[in-house]
């Protein structure tokens, strides 16, 4: 699997991105929102001709646009509109700021930070991606 990883952190960057390849997959990471959607934008203009993501985990708050604006664009990107969506942030955010984020930008799950430790996060991940094919 590709993983499409968005974060500013490059110290988390760095950490998803390596546990991204110990578990199998490739990561294909970004520095910021920005950076995310002009990727993106290379998806839909057909420019892009390597691989696609099959999953994409994501900061909310980064420079640029934010975590849930890029899944908003995943979601509008036909080749890439199924893939499961994983946000990660550091901020709390009420339940009803959760629903909210996760019925209008199509995430299908968001995790705090700091994250949980390596196989409890290997968990969480593969039943989000799990749940998600099933759909």
């Amino acid at each position: 699997m590709y993983w499409l990883i968005a974060e500013d952190e490059s110290d988390i960057r760095l950490l998803v991105s390596t546990m991204c390849q110990v578990w199998g997959h490739t990561p294909m990471p970004f520095e910021s929102g920005q950076k995310a959607i002009d990727f993106l934008e290379s998806v839909r203009s057909g420019a892009h001709k390597a691989p696609l993501p099959d999953f994409a985990l994501m900061d909310i708050r980064m420079p640029g646009y934010w975590g849930n604006e890029v899944a908003k664009y995943i979601r509008e990107t036909p080749p890439i509109a199924h893939i499961p969506i994983v946000l990660m942030t550091a901020f709390v955010l009420s339940e009803d700021e959760r629903r909210t984020m996760i019925k209008e930008s199509g995430v299908d799950e968001i995790i705090n930070k700091p994250l949980p430790e390596f196989m409890e996060l290997k968990r969480l991940l593969d039943s989000v991606i799990a749940r998600k094919a099933k759909t």
